[in-house]
């Protein structure tokens, strides 16, 4: 770790060459369509210079005489180069007007390598999703938007991408979800709160698919889902919505359990201002849903603000602070009573109320000379209480600590590096998983290179360290390459090697409790979770006539051991020794997941019509792996499917948007014996082994939403979900929400 901090201080303390310059360039950088000024637009002048627009979008650079050639880039807009003859003592003035990226392939991405880049220049797979979504399908859940993207599947609260995990009861991830680059899941059971991550305020997803490890750290074994908030433009925008809805009645009749209709609502607040040379981005949501099964009611609100404040004295130096927060009131639903009419009712034995909040601060502080050095100094206090007023031995408190510093040097125009340090210290207090401390130090270094302008080769280490209860693990390297060549013009090769990694969280080695008919036994021994993942992929850029978009196919393999399920089994008590029937975490499982991927997006104008498309199929084959021989055995990995389909359709014409969505998922490939077992089944899911035997076949769903956009900047919309009213399960005893309607009115000042 000592050299580490050598290098990263080494850097730091190079200094810029410069000479007297007598050529001035200045001028105004915005946007095409509003008139709007560009903050923060990349100004590139020559090799390792350049600066960025101001609040006002202005820029002024000093240089030589003769030819120079000036490249302006900005998130989400095409990429400008502009040709300038200077001659001596001159001032030119040079305005830019930008336009918004047609092309998605010109798409300006920062989580693969922690700095910005194109996403078709990624070595690995990634996907974006945008804000629009949620307000086309009246979304207040980020996993529900997660889902729309190919490959990626959220059962049950847990995340898996290309059947990197299955389902582990509500302990671990080994997708590692991020607000703004920094980790989200919470100190004690390692998963994700996504009623937590502000999509009121959200500027993108950014998706990672394959271990990601390097620069990520623990938990990002399989991937990463990255929410980037927006910061304030020009212009002050106000923005508001409500929303209300209910659920129709199921498709079986003994099912119905409720005399009238249950009805959910949302309501959602955005507010961005520049105030001098301080950005202000406020945001909120409230959700109340009264759940269409019994004893499971959600209640959820939420709150966000973010400051952030360019230095005047300092150009290079900016500062700020994000605030999250949130209280939840709610009942989750464990166990059904039966299949037969029951499915949709909870058992009372597991309905417990649970009440929660949740705060993070972040602040941050950013130092940025001419695009060529960059210093990032982050934070995340992060304190999450769960109580039980039903069952308050379960209760915990968890408080964490994240920093991490980031350095990137451009060290000539074809070679960047970056270089970080992170920690993390965790405290947890709780009468379910004890008292516990928690600490985590790693460091980080990865090489971009470019030794032609078409060929891009990436390399990266981590070393990473972790220490429960004052016990401390093995320092742990893994290791990250890739490489991506430009055949053509619109055509991008990639491939990709990284290693993952995953250190079992508080749940996974502590929980020792009883919901209803389930014992859950602590297992101190478990060992962390290791893997690899590898991938070649090609990213084609297309335009047909009128159509334009491009095709991402992808061909990877991913190879796990170690990884933590939870086993039905004979467990002793950890406090009078006596063994009883429950389930325990353990190292079981050996996986090696081979699949194909192929994602697309197209768009077209005719006439006053729009019309946007874009999906992709996905294909796994998840088994098991003997682990001695490290061959493949004829045993599937559990709660996967082979197959996914997922397209979404838009079509705008004039004031008017027509959206559907259209999703398919072959049957689920394995579960849990204890849930087929004659001996067990009955105990804990009554009636499952018979529905499951005649259901599980795979489902196809569809939804459709409709918008009318007035003058004003404000919107109606309606939105049905499930729309054919398909019956379909996620994990065991889990039926999923059957038809609902929902209506939405949405107003921007």
């Amino acid at each position: 770790m000592s050299r580490i901090l050598f290098i990263l201080f080494f850097f730091c303390s190079l200094s810029i060459y410069s000479q007297d310059k007598n050529v001035v360039i200045k001028g105004r950088v915005y946007d095409s369509k509003t008139n709007k000024a560009l903050q923060g637009v990349h100004v590139i002048y020559g090799a390792n210079k350049g600066t960025v627009t101001s609040n006002n979008g202005e820029y002024v650079i000093e240089t030589d005489l003769g030819k120079i050639i000036i490249i302006f880039k900005f998130l989400g807009y095409n990429t400008i180069t502009r040709t300038v003859i200077a001659q001596e003592n001159e001032t030119i003035e040079l305005n830019i007007e930008f336009s918004e990226a047609i092309n998605e392939l010109d798409e300006i991405v920062v989580s693969a390598d922690k700095n910005e880049h194109k996403i078709s220049e990624s070595t690995i797979s990634m996907a974006i999703l945008k804000p629009r979504a949620i307000t086309r399908n009246h979304i207040t859940n980020a996993a529900e938007i997660i889902q729309q993207s190919p490959g990626i599947e959220i059962l049950d609260g847990q995340a898996s991408i290309r059947g990197g995990s299955g389902y582990s009861y509500g302990a671990g991830s080994r997708v590692l979800v991020l607000i703004d680059g920094l980790p989200m899941l919470s100190s004690d059971a390692g998963d994700v709160k996504w009623h937590f991550l502000p999509l009121e305020n959200l500027a993108r997803f950014e998706i990672i698919k394959g271990a990601s490890s390097v620069l990520y750290g623990s938990s990002a074994l399989n991937g990463i889902i990255n929410l980037i908030t927006a910061d304030a433009g020009e212009e002050p925008v106000t923005k508001f919505s409500v929303s209300g809805g209910l659920y129709d009645r199921p498709g079986r009749k003994n099912w119905n359990w409720s005399k009238s209709p249950r009805v959910f609502s949302s309501s959602t607040f955005f507010h961005s201002k520049k105030y001098a040379n301080t950005d202000m981005v406020i945001g909120g949501n409230l959700f109340y849903d009264e759940s269409y099964r019994r004893l499971n009611d959600n209640k959820f609100g939420r709150v966000n603000l973010k400051l952030k404040h360019y230095s005047k004295k300092f150009k290079s130096l900016s500062y700020g602070i994000n605030l999250n927060s949130m209280l939840v009131d709610k009942r989750d639903f464990i166990l059904w009573e039966d299949a037969y009419q029951g499915a949709l009712k909870q058992n009372e034995s597991t309905a417990m109320k649970f009440n929660g909040f949740l705060l993070t601060a972040d602040p941050y502080i950013s130092i940025n000379k001419n695009n060529r050095i960059k210093h990032d100094l982050t934070g995340r206090f992060q304190t999450t209480l769960n109580k039980l007023p039903d069952n308050e031995q379960n209760n915990s408190n968890a408080f964490s600590f994240y920093a991490e510093y980031k350095f990137l040097y451009r060290v000539v125009n074809r070679l960047n590096i970056t270089m970080g340090l992170a920690q993390q210290i965790s405290k947890i207090t709780s009468n379910f998983y004890k008292n516990h401390k928690g600490y985590n130090i790693a460091g980080y270094s990865q090489v971009n290179y470019r030794p032609v302008d078409r060929l891009k080769l990436v390399g990266g280490i981590r070393l990473e360290q972790n220490s429960l209860d004052g016990l401390n693990d093995k320092v742990k390297p893994i290791f990250r390459t890739g490489i991506n060549y430009q055949a053509f013009q619109y055509t991008f090769i990639r491939a990709s090697f990284g290693q993952g990694y995953r250190y079992p969280s508080i749940a996974e080695r502590h929980a020792y409790t009883t919901v209803g008919a389930v014992k859950i036994y602590p297992n101190s021994e478990i060992r962390p979770e290791t893997g690899w993942s590898t991938e070649v992929g090609i990213k084609q850029g297309m335009k047909i006539g009128r159509w334009q978009g491009q095709i991402d196919l992808s061909l990877f393999n991913s190879q796990n051991t170690d990884l933590i399920e939870y086993v039905f089994g004979l467990y002793p008590n950890p406090e009078t020794e006596v063994f009883a029937f429950g389930f325990m975490a353990s190292n079981l499982e050996n996986s090696r997941v081979t699949g194909v991927e192929v994602e697309f997006i197209g768009s077209n104008n005719i006439g006053d019509f729009v019309v946007n498309i874009g999906g992709g199929y996905t294909y796994i084959n998840p088994v098991e792996i003997n682990k001695v021989t490290k061959e493949r055995t004829e045993k599937y990995l559990k709660y996967r499917s082979k197959h996914s389909t997922k397209i979404i359709l838009n079509i705008e014409y004039k004031k008017w948007e027509l959206g559907i969505n259209l999703f398919y998922k072959s049957k689920m490939l394995n579960i849990d014996n204890v849930f087929l077992n004659p001996e067990t089944r009955e105990n804990f899911l009554p009636g499952f082994y018979d529905y499951w035997n005649d259901n599980n076949n795979g489902y196809f769903l569809t939804d459709l939403n409709l918008i009318y956009n007035f003058h004003n900047n404000s919107s109606l919309s309606i939105s049905i979900k499930n729309l054919l009213n398909e019956e379909y399960l996620g994990r065991p005893g889990d039926i999923q929400p059957q038809r609902r309607f929902s209506l939405q009115y949405t107003k921007q000042f």
